[in-house]
């Protein structure tokens, strides 16, 4: 994802696209990632992501980011993702530790890993929460960030579970402003 637009296409009105209620659809590169976030967010676009916050940054108290590579579609079964989650967080200046195990949700189409570490925000001096996932498949794969206050763990852990549940990598989508087609 080398250059982002941070573009709204308008739908058509025959669109097939359906979110669940309270949620919108995050589309990037006519299916090359795509999950489910909560309609009220605000999107912003940055050069190595695609963010999403509650509330418009600075007044942000969650943010959800995506990123992803292209990659040859060959057996990565040598290189699971929970290695992948370890070295993410290797030289991560905020030195991060552990708050949980590597969970990784069954999915019959893709890979999908994701691991929760603690840090001290140095501007606020609280404790704060990330979250690090990463999804394979069909030649994609994403990686999945959160960063939260540890005790909005509640309340934005619906968030994260939904983003998770709802991603499909892969599946091009002929003409976004229309949805996916079926036969």
């Amino acid at each position: 994802m080398s250059k982002r637009r941070g573009k709204t296409i308008p739908l058509k009105p025959n669109h097939t696209w359906k979110a669940k209620p309270g949620n919108q659809i995050f589309v990037a590169d006519r299916g090359a990632v795509r999950f489910e976030f909560p309609e009220n967010w605000v999107v912003l676009p940055d050069p190595d992501s695609i963010k999403f916050y509650d509330c418009p940054p600075p007044d942000d108290n969650c943010r959800l980011a995506v990123s992803y590579l292209r990659i040859p579609n060959i057996d990565w079964s040598g290189l699971p993702l929970s290695n992948l989650i370890v070295l993410a967080v290797k030289d991560d200046f905020r030195r991060l530790w552990p708050a949980g195990e590597v969970v990784q949700p069954l999915r019959e189409d893709i890979e999908v890993a994701w691991q929760e570490f603690g840090f001290l925000d140095p501007n606020e001096h609280r404790e704060a929460l990330t979250r690090i996932g990463f999804g394979r498949g069909f030649g994609i794969q994403a990686l999945l960030t959160m960063d939260f206050w540890k005790e909005d763990r509640d309340r934005f852990h619906p968030v994260w579970q939904e983003a998770l549940e709802t991603l499909v990598l892969g599946k091009v989508i002929q003409d976004p402003t229309v949805g996916e087609l079926y036969s």
